[in-house]
C-alpha cells in the first residue's frame, strides 16, 4: 500500500459514519465507490470504466468530509466472495444497496436485505446504469418496493437527450444539474419538471410524515396544511437513521450525478456508531464480559474484519473498533475462537489466545493507499500493520480485560478442489503460503486427506478457486496444478466366505510357516470390525492368535480389492497349523493378510460410498428444478417444508458425496442463484457396481 499525507482522524464517535456498498455483481458498486471517494479527497481521480475490474475483496476508504469522517466500504458482488460482504456488514453501521436499473433486484440481494433487516441496519438504495437502453427508473423503483418494502425515491433522474445530467429533488422541489467542468448547481424546475416532481412528491412526504413523532402532522397535511420542508427533512433523517424509511436515489457514476446526494445522505441521514448496535461480547472462556458501548474511554474491544499480506509492508489488518481506543505500540490480547460459534469445521482456525502482540503503526485506509493516524477510537475503522498473530475475525482487547466478539455469520465453503505444487521443490513453500491464506480468509478450508493423499481446498465457488490459485502464483510465487477430487470410499464383504491363508517358505536356514483358516461374515452398517477366536485343540498356538488378528486388521485397513479400508465385517479364526521352528508372529500376520486378499473378488466385496445429508434452501419457483436435479444425483428426498423466509422452501435429502463435488456451482445454475445448502456426513452405503468400477479405475 502507498502512503498519502497525514490528516487528523475523528476525535469523537459522533463524527464517524461507517457505510457499506452491497449489491449484485455488475451493478456498478466499484464505480460509485470511486466517485464518492474522489468527490471528497483532493487530488484523487476516479478510475475510468476500462480500469475497473470486478471487486474480489473488501475495500475501504476513510473519507474526511468536514465535520464527519466517512468510512466507506466496497464489497464484491460475486456470490463466491460473500465472506467479504459479511465482513463489510460487520464493519459498517449502514448499507447502501446498489441496484442496476436494467437488471432490477435479484434474489441474493433480497436475502441480504432481509439479513440487514434482522440486524436493524439502516439502508438506502442507489439506482445505477440509468444510461443503458433497457434502464427504467420507475420500474426499478416498483421492483425495489416489492422487494424491500417502505422504500421511496428522494429524487428522479434528469434525462436530457438520453443522458443522465442531474436530479429532480422531490423534497426541496429543485433541480440539481452537473456542470460541464465539474461540480453541480441547483435551479428552479421548469413547468414540465415541476409536474414530474409534484406527481411523486406527495407520496414521499406522506411516507415520511407517517414516521414522524408529531402524530398530528399527517392529519394536518391531509387537511391541506403546507408542511415545513425543513421539519419534514428532520423527520426523514430520523426515519432513515432508525431503519424505518429507506430512500432511493438515482445515480450516474461516470457523470457524478447523485454523488453529492449520496454523500449528504451518509453524513446527515445515517447514524454514527454511537447509535448502532454492538455485537455480543464474551470473555474468551465464554462468560459475561459486561456492557460494551461505543466509548473511546471504555475497555478496548476491536475486531479484525479483513487480513491481507502486502509484499512490501507485510500483514495489514482492517480493524473495526467497537469500544476503547487503539494506540500504536500498546500491548493487546488477541482471541480467536471460531469453533465456539461456527456450525461447520474450522480446524484451520484453531482456538487461540495470546498476549504477545503489540499494536503496530495505525493508518486510515484510502482504497489501495493509507493515511497515517495517531489512534483508532471507538466506532472507527483503521488499518493495523504487522499484527502477526491475528487472523480475520479475531478480537483485540486489553491484556487485563480480554474479550471475545461473537463473529459475523460465517459461510460454509462447500466446493472442494484438489491441488498440488507444480514443482516438488515448491511443496514447502505451498504449505507456508496456504497457512497465510487461511489466516486471511475464513471462507476457505484446508484439508489434508490421509486416505486419498490429496491436498483439498474447500472454497465458495469457481471464482474463489481462481482467486486463490492466482494469489498463490502472484504473491507467493507457487504455481499449482488442479486435479480431480477423489472420494474416500470403503470396502465391505457382502456374503459369507471361507478361506485359507497359507505361508510356507523353506529356502534353507530359518523358514516361514503359518496356516490359518478364516470365516468372513458381513455385518450391518456401522458395526465395525470384529475378530473371533474359535480355534480348538491348539491348532494355532495361543501366542500366535493375536498375530492373526493384527495381520487381519492391518490388511483390512489397507483394503482387499481396490485399496480402500474394509468396514463392517466379522473375521473368525476357526483352524490353522503351526511349525515348532518356522512359525512366527510375522508369518501368521502375513498369512492372515493373504487369506483376506484371496477371499476378495467382485462377487464377495462391494464398494461403499459416503452419503451426506443435505438441506437446500431455495425459492419456491425453483423447487421443481432442484428436485429433478437431485434425482439425477441418486438423491433420496425425505421431505420439504416452508423456509423461515416467505416464498422459499427447504428440501431435506440424502445424496452420495461423490455427486456433490460440483453441487455449489450446479445448484446456483438450476436455482437461478436463489439456492443455498448445507451438508453433513451421515453414513456409508453401497455404490452401484458400474460406478464403483469407474471411480476405482480413476
Amino acid at each position: 500500500m502507498n502512503r498519502v499525507s497525514d490528516a487528523a482522524g475523528p476525535s469523537s464517535p459522533d463524527q464517524i459514519r461507517n457505510v457499506v456498498l452491497v449489491g449484485a455483481s455488475g451493478a456498478g458498486k466499484t464505480a460509485l465507490f470511486d466517485q464518492l471517494v474522489a468527490a471528497r479527497i483532493p487530488g484523487r481521480r476516479a478510475r475510468e470504466g476500462g480500469d475497473l475490474a470486478a471487486t474480489q475483496s473488501l475495500t475501504a476508504a476513510s473519507i474526511p468530509t468536514g465535520e464527519v469522517t466517512l468510512n466507506l466500504l466496497d464489497t464484491p458482488g460475486h456470490p463466491d466472495f460473500v465472506g467479504d460482504v459479511r465482513a463489510g456488514l460487520r464493519a459498517a453501521d449502514a448499507a447502501i444497496f446498489v441496484v442496476a436499473a436494467a437488471e432490477g433486484v435479484d434474489e441474493p440481494t433480497r436475502l441480504l436485505w432481509r439479513e440487514c433487516e434482522v440486524l436493524g441496519m439502516p439502508r438506502a438504495v442507489a439506482v445505477t446504469r440509468l444510461e443503458q437502453a433497457r434502464a427504467d427508473f420507475e420500474a426499478t423503483v416498483d421492483g425495489c418496493q416489492r422487494a424491500f418494502g417502505d422504500a421511496e425515491p428522494l429524487a428522479l433522474p434528469l434525462v436530457v437527450d438520453g443522458a443522465v445530467t442531474g436530479l429532480l429533488n422531490l423534497l426541496r422541489r429543485t433541480v440539481t444539474e452537473q456542470r460541464p467542468g465539474g461540480g453541480e448547481a441547483d435551479r428552479e424546475p421548469s413547468s414540465d419538471e415541476g409536474e414530474l416532481i409534484d406527481a411523486q412528491r406527495g407520496e414521499l412526504i406522506e411516507s415520511v410524515i407517517e414516521e414522524s413523532e408529531d402524530e398530528g402532522l399527517l392529519e394536518r397535511y391531509l387537511g391541506g396544511e403546507e408542511v415545513d420542508t425543513e421539519a419534514v427533512s428532520g423527520d426523514l433523517r430520523l426515519a432513515i437513521a432508525t431503519a424505518r424509511f429507506f430512500p432511493i436515489l438515482p445515480t450516474h457514476a461516470p457523470g457524478g450525478v447523485g454523488v453529492e446526494a449520496l454523500l449528504e445522505l451518509c453524513e446527515k441521514g445515517f447514524p454514527s456508531p454511537v447509535g448502532a448496535a454492538v455485537p455480543t461480547v464474551y470473555t474468551p472462556a465464554g462468560g459475561d464480559f459486561g456492557t460494551v458501548t461505543c466509548d473511546p474511554a471504555g475497555p478496548l474491544v476491536a475486531e479484525v474484519v479483513r487480513t491481507t499480506t502486502d509484499p512490501f509492508v507485510g500483514r495489514q489488518s482492517l480493524v473495526r473498533v467497537f469500544s476503547g481506543t487503539l494506540r500504536p505500540d500498546e500491548p493487546v490480547h488477541i482471541s480467536g475462537h471460531l469453533q465456539h460459534f461456527a456450525s461447520h469445521l474450522v480446524d484451520e482456525h484453531a482456538d487461540h489466545d495470546t498476549d504477545d502482540e503489540r499494536i503496530g503503526p495505525l493508518s486510515a485506509p484510502v482504497g489501495d493507499e493509507t493515511r497515517p493516524v495517531a489512534a483508532g477510537i471507538a466506532g472507527d475503522v483503521v488499518v493495523v500493520a504487522k499484527l502477526a498473530g491475528a487472523e480475520t475475525s479475531d478480537t483485540l482487547s486489553r491484556k487485563d480485560k480480554p474479550a471475545l466478539v461473537e463473529p459475523w455469520l460465517l459461510p460454509n465453503p462447500l466446493l472442494p478442489v484438489a491441488i498440488h505444487a507444480r514443482s516438488k521443490g515448491d511443496e514447502d513453500k505451498l504449505a507456508t503460503a496456504l497457512q497465510r491464506l487461511v489466516a486471511e480468509d475464513v471462507t476457505m478450508r484446508l484439508e489434508h486427506n490421509a486416505e486419498t493423499h490429496q491436498l483439498v481446498l474447500w472454497t465458495m465457488g469457481p471464482a474463489h478457486v481462481d482467486q486463490l490459485i492466482a494469489t498463490l502464483d502472484s504473491r507467493y510465487h507457487v504455481p499449482v496444478e488442479v486435479e480431480p477430487v477423489r472420494t474416500s470410499l470403503r470396502e465391505t464383504f457382502v456374503r459369507p466366505t471361507k478361506v485359507q491363508g497359507r505361508l510356507v517358505k523353506q529356502s534353507g536356514g530359518h523358514g516361514q510357516y503359518a496356516v490359518c483358516h478364516l470365516e468372513i461374515e458381513p455385518l450391518e452398517r456401522g458395526a465395525g470390525i470384529e475378530f473371533v477366536d474359535k480355534v480348538v485343540g491348539g491348532a494355532v498356538p495361543r501366542n500366535f492368535i493375536p498375530s492373526v488378528e493384527k495381520g487381519a486388521r492391518n490388511q483390512l485397513e489397507k483394503g482387499v480389492l481396490a485399496g480402500y479400508p474394509v468396514v463392517d465385517v466379522r473375521i473368525t479364526l476357526v483352524d490353522g497349523k503351526a511349525h515348532s521352528v518356522d512359525s512366527s508372529d510375522m508369518a501368521f500376520q502375513t498369512a492372515a493378510g493373504m487369506a483376506l486378499r484371496e477371499a476378495a473378488n467382485d462377487s464377495t466385496v462391494a464398494m461403499l460410498e459416503p452419503v451426506d445429508e443435505v438441506h437446500i434452501d431455495v425459492s419456491d419457483d425453483a423447487v421443481g428444478g432442484v428436485l429433478a436435479d437431485l434425482r439425477g444425483r441418486r438423491g433420496q428426498v425425505h421431505g420439504t417444508e416452508p423456509s423461515e423466509v416467505t416464498g422459499r422452501t427447504v428440501i431435506h435429502a440424502e445424496v452420495p458425496a461423490h455427486e456433490l463435488a460440483r453441487y455449489p456451482v450446479d445448484l446456483r445454475s438450476v436455482s437461478h442463484g436463489t439456492g443455498s445448502f448445507t451438508r453433513s456426513f451421515v453414513r456409508y452405503d453401497y455404490m452401484p457396481p458400474a460406478l464403483a468400477r469407474e471411480v476405482t479405475a480413476g
